[in-house]
């Protein structure tokens, strides 16, 4: 084993790994420690905590949904053209990339809590430029204030939920992440065909002060602050989330032992990051959030209005019909994730997205067809209902939830803003470039986008480890030693 990997540091040099019989290896065997309690209790704190956590996705799911229901609605009122439209929809990436390659650092800087304080700041901004906005300029800023603010949440809120759950749960309710932003979709989607494009970015706005007050009554990450040292507040956070009555000197001991190892190390820079040591929690973390993005998820979310008419579907109806269909699955995921884990869910999900892209594909084939013209809208429909529902399942939110998992304290700012800029700077390339795939070929777009969701099952199938039932120690540990030893 190579001198300076992440093992050699984290596991005593006269023990091997042993296999925890799931797979993976356990941290408590290696160090010789306890495992650490099957901390299964539910406490009203992890409940509300978790809640005001997935507030911001809420937020998230209301930003992202909010471009399409009020396309035609903008366009007249303000007089803009489809290219000016075109700027407005993808802008928000433009400001998710700024926001990006700060939201790892703020999040260490000033804590999980005050980090998503601080996104909802400029999600409230944003929101309130639209609402008042006069030309596209302000539509512009507003859109890129929420960019900011996106990019920030959509990284704290799944590594706050990492780090407060107990391993038993820990899937289940980071799922709740991606069942909000499917939430917020859908209710932009559907609430955004009745009501004005102004009225409805009021209510935007709605669900960031919800957060913002929730967020004095919860505690604060216990990891976060084991690592700064602050020992106090950190059992007392703990202590809270799992209830007063709990024995948590288990867990206490097990996280203390891990966060002496890393102190040890100096923070790495970003630069540091490319070290073979840290090879393998990049290419699962950051590998994930690219293949998640170029398979098309952004554009086909914020011009799926579009991708209907063309289709010869009427938007309003079928963003009310898929507004209907995100949630249950989203709440479906919930029960799947600690059930199957998940690995079986991102190979569901993204062999779904190939055969919806294929079918989607297919469709705009048959459109230039004569015989075969009047399956269009049906094929389309098919495609994009099974495209939201796999999506819903596993390549939505599941990448979060892996890499929150996946990479160790040390490095979580430098490596969560790279995965972070990642996803939004492959997000900004697809939607602006989406319009323009769509004019060379309807078909070929979704067959391209197809064929990166085939990839996906690939490299799922390679090279994502199941992290189901083990602690945030064990994966890392376990991860560094797979790689290791290739």
């Amino acid at each position: 084993m190579e001198e300076g990997l992440l093992t050699t540091r984290f596991l005593p040099t006269d023990t091997k790994p042993t296999s925890n019989g799931s797979g993976g290896y356990s941290l408590a065997d290696n160090l010789n420690l306890p495992s650490p309690p099957a901390a299964s209790s539910l406490t009203p704190v992890l409940f509300s905590s978790t809640f005001v956590a997935v507030c911001g996705s809420f937020c998230y799911g209301c930003s992202i949904g909010y471009s399409s229901p009020v396309k035609t609605g903008i366009m007249e009122d303000l007089g803009l053209s489809m290219p000016e439209y075109s700027v407005f929809s993808s802008i928000l990436t433009i400001g998710a990339m700024v926001g990006s390659i700060l939201s790892g650092k703020i999040a260490d800087l000033i804590g999980r809590k005050r980090t998503m304080w601080f996104s909802e700041v400029f999600l409230i901004a944003g929101w309130l430029a639209i609402v008042f906005a006069k030309n596209a300029l302000w539509l512009y800023i507003g859109r890129l204030l929420i960019g900011i603010g996106l990019s920030v949440i959509c990284y704290v809120v799944p590594v706050y939920i990492a780090e407060i759950t107990p391993k038993s749960h820990r899937g289940s309710l980071a799922s709740s992440n991606m069942l909000m932003i499917a939430s917020g979709t859908a209710f932009m989607f559907f609430v955004g065909t009745f009501i004005s494009w102004r009225t409805l970015a009021v209510i935007g706005a709605v669900p960031c002060v919800v957060q913002i007050i929730g967020l004095f009554f919860i505690p604060e990450s216990p990891r976060w602050l084991a690592k700064f040292g602050r020992e106090k507040e950190f059992e007392a956070s703990l202590k809270r989330l799992r209830g007063k009555e709990s024995d948590i000197s288990k867990e206490v001991a097990d996280i203390r032992d891990y966060t002496e190892t890393f102190e040890q190390q100096t923070e790495a820079s970003f630069l540091e990051l490319f070290q073979r040591r840290y090879a393998n929690l990049l290419i699962v973390g950051v590998g994930l959030m690219f293949l998640q993005q170029l398979g098309g998820s952004s554009p086909i979310v914020y011009y799926i209005g579009s991708i209907f008419e063309e289709a010869g579907i009427p938007s309003n109806l079928g963003l009310q019909v898929l507004s209907f269909v995100q949630i249950p699955v989203a709440i479906l995921a919930i029960f799947l994730i600690d059930r199957y884990g998940r690995r079986p869910l991102l190979l569901v999900s993204a062999s779904g997205m190939c055969f919806a892209c294929f079918l989607q594909g297919l469709s705009f084939c048959f459109k230039d067809l004569p015989n075969l013209k009047a399956l269009t809208p049906t094929l389309e429909l098919t495609g994009a209902l099974i495209g939201a529902t796999t999506f819903t399942i596993g390549l939505g939110g599941i990448p979060w939830i892996i890499m929150s998992e996946v990479i160790p304290i040390n490095i979580k700012a430098q490596a969560g803003s790279l995965a972070t800029l990642v996803h939004w700077s492959t997000a900004w390339i697809t939607t602006y470039s989406f319009n323009f795939m769509m004019e060379w070929s309807s078909a070929g777009t979704f067959f391209f986008f197809s064929g990166i969701s085939g990839l996906t099952v690939l490299f799922v199938a390679k090279l994502v480890p199941e992290t189901k039932g083990r602690t945030l120690e064990e994966i890392q540990a376990s991860i560094s030693h797979s790689f290791s030893v290739i």
